[in-house]
């Protein structure tokens, strides 16, 4: 049988190298300012109406030098009612008629009170109905 080998202890051992940390340095990072938004949507029977008091909105935020996104386009809302032609006696002469109401929805960004200010103050046609929002 061969004889074991036998390990020999030098002066000097090799240490296992450590993993180096990571130096922490002081980065600042660039934190999102939070943005507010003024979110208008305006909804109407007739579209040419609603296009030209989107204009008006779009033209206020344009005359303050405000930022904002839009006009935007929602789905139009059409409501359909179906009604007989005469009392009871020919039911199946109907009529149909049905409502279409347009959206547009339009956010102005970081909106300044001056935009704020002329925005309340805007004269709109009658017949759009305006919903607005600070987000």
């Amino acid at each position: 049988m061969p004889a074991p080998v036998k390990k020999i202890k030098s002066g000097k051992e090799a240490k296992p190298a450590k993993a180096s940390k990571p130096k922490k340095t002081a980065v600042k990072k660039d934190e999102p300012k939070e943005t507010q938004k003024l979110r208008i949507k305006v909804s109407a029977y007739e579209h040419k109406v609603l296009d030209a008091s989107v204009k008006q909105i779009v033209d206020t935020a344009l005359r303050y030098d405000g930022k904002f996104q839009g006009p935007i386009p929602l789905p139009t809302e059409i409501k359909k009612y179906t009604v007989n032609r005469s009392s009871f006696i020919d039911k199946n002469s109907r009529e149909q008629f049905e409502m279409r109401v347009h959206k547009r929805l339009v956010d102005i960004l970081n909106p300044s009170p001056k935009i704020i200010e002329s925005l309340t103050n805007l004269n709109l046609p009658s017949g759009v109905n305006i919903d607005v929002k600070m987000l």
